[in-house]
Order: structure tokens, then sequence, then C-alpha cells
């Protein structure tokens, strides 16, 4: 029962997820108990600090949309489905605002976050249990507080960083600078790394690890731009020696194959009871199998982006005459010809239909190697970029048809040609994997790339007008 760390009858905050953030930074950090009265033993520490997990699911279809914003808002894939959710379309035609019900929903999902971890932190110290139990958690809250920042400074730009339970008199919190945001993240997975296993297993599969928390350390450094702490943290991570690519690449989107050397952290998903698994196997399966609801389909750009023979277009696609989870796939299945693959699994293997056991891999080894890459050419170390460029690259090689004719080595070492080839490496081996969109903002090329983007404005997405509303410190992003 891999899911356990995410079972939702412990001490939560999530009774407030749909109340404002200036609800839920209002109160007392209350679920069914009173955590001032609560925090006494090692089981409350640990249950505390399962709690501050729920928000990573992706089982709840009002709340997680970070798929929306990272990959439907990109070139990647376009929005389909019935028109249930106009959010997802708003987002993915560029004209979202501050009413969007998913970028309302996704603000208040991880503050909830933030403050369950907060109250981790603050009195886990109190509990009667062993130091080293007691460091462990801390260390999760850390990496958990940081994780959920950093997405919220994906999405929203600068956001209130919030270390600390608020008072009642001090949540009319003011945005801090993203920069600022990042240093943090960097700083308390730093500390985090300290702190927490190099691994888990069994029931504790998915806790946050040694090894996560250098890499989101890695990640904050990378999005500051400062690249030589970009391979100090990459170092460390593999100076672990616990991580290295699957040999086939499929084995990262399999049920079976979960939690392998090549995943750095993983969300868990388990398909246990209804609203436990992960819904993307709803969301992104076409409207033709399995009641899907087909809400994103893949772009021909994206298709096209691959280079002959690839095998990993298959891998990430489904397209006409195909297998596709049962069926052959058809072209009719959906708008532009082609459907996801990633993350999804044939009815079979679920217990619901709606619910999918495939984890969510929010950083994997791959993931790092071209991050290690990128920071590489960015220093102007082309040569020795290309060692974990061909890396990647070598494992997709070996698995084409024709390796001896397929995604010759890359051997520029020319600056900018080879910052672009990584960038391209990333589209092709990532590829529905949340990440494109923040790419393409942090290499300031979006508006070059998806249709509708407003450069000065699409970079970030509005904050949300309820915490207007609410807080007079907070400020709109510019164009909304």
């Amino acid at each position: 029962m891999r899911n356990n760390i995410y079972t939702p009858i412990l001490l939560v905050l999530f009774s407030v997820w749909f109340a404002s953030c200036t609800d839920v930074l209002d109160k007392e950090p209350l679920g069914v108990l009173d955590a001032n009265n609560y925090f006494k033993t090692a089981e409350d520490a640990i249950q505390g600090v399962n709690a501050a997990y729920q928000p990573l699911l992706m089982n709840n279809e009002n709340n997680n949309f970070y798929w929306v914003f990272g990959t439907l808002a990109s070139e990647e894939a376009l929005a389909g489905g019935d028109g249930s959710r106009p959010g997802i379309i708003e987002i993915d035609i560029m004209k979202h605002t501050a009413a969007t019900q998913e970028i309302n929903d996704f603000w208040k999902l991880n503050y909830a976050g933030i403050v369950q971890a907060n109250t981790v932190i603050s009195k886990t110290p109190q509990v009667d249990a062993d130091q080293a139990l007691k460091d462990r958690v801390i260390g999760e809250a850390l990496f958990l507080r940081s994780y959920y920042h950093f997405i919220l400074t994906q999405v929203f730009g600068d956001v209130p960083l919030i270390l600390e339970i608020q008072a009642p008199d001090e949540v009319n919190v003011f945005r801090t600078p993203k920069a600022e945001v990042l240093a943090q993240i960097a700083s308390d997975c730093e500390r985090a790394a300290t702190l927490l296993p190099e691994s888990f297993s069994g029931n504790d599969l998915g806790r946050a690890t040694k090894g996560a928390a250098l890499a989101l350390a890695a990640k904050a450094y990378l999005y500051l731009k400062d690249y030589d702490s970009v391979l100090n943290r990459i170092a460390d991570i593999k100076a672990l020696g616990i991580y290295a690519l699957q040999a086939d690449y499929r084995n990262n989107f399999y049920d079976s194959t979960q939690n392998n050397s090549e995943s750095v952290w993983e969300i868990q998903h388990e398909n246990l009871e209804l609203g436990v698994g992960n819904f993307l196997n709803q969301w992104w399966l076409s409207k033709k199998v399995q009641d899907g609801y087909g809400f994103c389909e893949v772009s021909m750009e994206f298709v096209n982006a691959f280079e002959p023979n690839d095998p990993r277009l298959k891998y990430t696609v489904a397209r006409h005459n195909e297998p596709y989870f049962g069926v052959t796939y058809k072209a009719s299945y959906s708008s532009t010809g082609a459907s996801p693959r990633k993350y999804l699994q044939h009815q079979d293997e679920v217990t619901q239909k709606s619910d999918g056991s495939i984890n969510y891999t929010a950083i994997r080894y791959a993931d790092v190697l071209l991050w290690e890459a990128e920071a590489l050419a960015e220093l102007g170390r082309t040569s020795e970029a290309l060692v974990p460029l061909e890396t990647v690259r070598a494992r997709a090689r070996a698995q084409a048809a024709d390796p001896a004719n397929t995604l010759p080595a890359i051997t520029t070492t020319d600056k900018t040609e080879l910052i672009n080839l990584i960038r391209h490496e990333r589209l092709v081996e990532l590829g529905f994997e949340m990440h494109r969109f923040f790419d393409l903002v942090r290499w300031g090329i979006a508006a070059d790339v998806i249709p509708g983007f407003v450069a000065g404005k699409n970079e970030v997405y509005p904050i949300p007008q309820t915490e207007l509303d609410l807080n007079p410190n907070l400020s709109q992003n510019l164009g909304y």
C-alpha cells in the first residue's frame, strides 16, 4: 500500500481547502484536532507530516490542475473535452482571468499544504520521540513547504512567503519577490537534505528523501540562473550513487516499474478507493476510450518536433492505427489526431475507471542530467555539457528500431547552438511531464512559441480575485 502517507483521515487542514488563502492563514492550524494539543507522540508527528502530502495528489477534480499550467498552456497540447471545464480552455488560449476557477483552486490548495507543513515544523520539536525521527519529519515538512512555494512561484511569480504559523493579525501578507522565495527554497532544501535519509521502502515510498531535497535545491538555483550552485547540488546527488536512467524509457510510466532508479521523487497514487488514484487517467484519455474526458490533446507541433525514428514519440503520443489501451487508436479520437500516453493505463489495471494508479514523477534523473547539461552550457563549458546530454539521447537511441541511424550524437561546442539543442531535448524527453510552459517562460521565449502568449503578461497567471478582495496587501500581476 504505497499511498499510506497520503491517507486522508489523518490530522489535516483540508477542511479549509475551499476557503480562501486568507481564510486558511487567519485560523489556528486545525484539522480534526487542535494542533496545540495533538503533537505529543511520534505517531502524531508522522500523521501530521502525512497530511502535508495531501495537496500533491492529482485526485481532486477541483484542485490539482498543475498539468494545465505546465503542459496544456504550452505548445505541446490543446484543450479538448466537452467544454465542462471552461477554465481549461481559457488557459489554453491565454484568455484566463483572475476569476478562472483552476487558478483560484491552485492557490488555495498549495497554501493549505504550506500551512500544514509549517504546523509540523513548529510543533514537532515538542514531540516525545527519538531525535532522529523528529529530524526526519521536519526535513520532510521543509521539503514539502519548499515544493509548494516553488510551484506557486512558477504559476504566479511573486507570492507570499509563509514560513511560520500566522496569527490572525498577521494574515494580510505582502507578496515576496520570486528570487527571494527561490533563495529560501534552496536554503531550506539544503537543510532538509541534512535531515533526510537517502531512501525509503515499503509503505514509506514517496516520502521526501535526501536526493529529492538536493534536486529541488538544484532546480531553485536553475531558476535563479545560479549555475555553479546547480552543478554543486547535482554533484551531491550523483555522489549518493543511487540514481541511474532506466534502460527502458517506458519504465518511468508503468505502474509495475514505479519508484525505480530514475525516480528522484515520485508523487504516489494508488487506486485503493475512489478518490485516491490519479485522475490523469480520466482527464487525458480520449473521450472515445474508457469514459475519458479528453481534456488534453497533443498538438501536431509537438509531434513534428521529434527527430526521425525517435522512439520517445510513440511512447509519449498515440496516433492513427496505433495500439491504445486495448483498442486501435483512430485520428478521430482527438481534434488533432493524437492523444497523450504518459501516466495513462488500461481500464483492466485500475479499480475505478476514472482513477489510475500510476505515480507522477515530479523529478526524474533524466531531468537532472538535462539541468546539468544546461548549466554547463550556460557557463560556457560546452564540451562537458555534451556528456549528460548524450547520456539522455543514448538511452533513447538504444530503443530505436535502427539505433545506428537514429538520434546522431551531438558534437557542437558552439554555446548558442548547444543551448538550443538542450532545450529541444527537454521538449522530447520530458514531453507531457508538466515542465514545458515553465521552461519556455524561464528561457524568455514563450511568446515566440505559444500561440496567443502576450509577453510581459502571460509569464505568470493572475492572482485570484478572491484573494485580492480579502487581502489589501496583495497586488495583481501586470496585464490582469
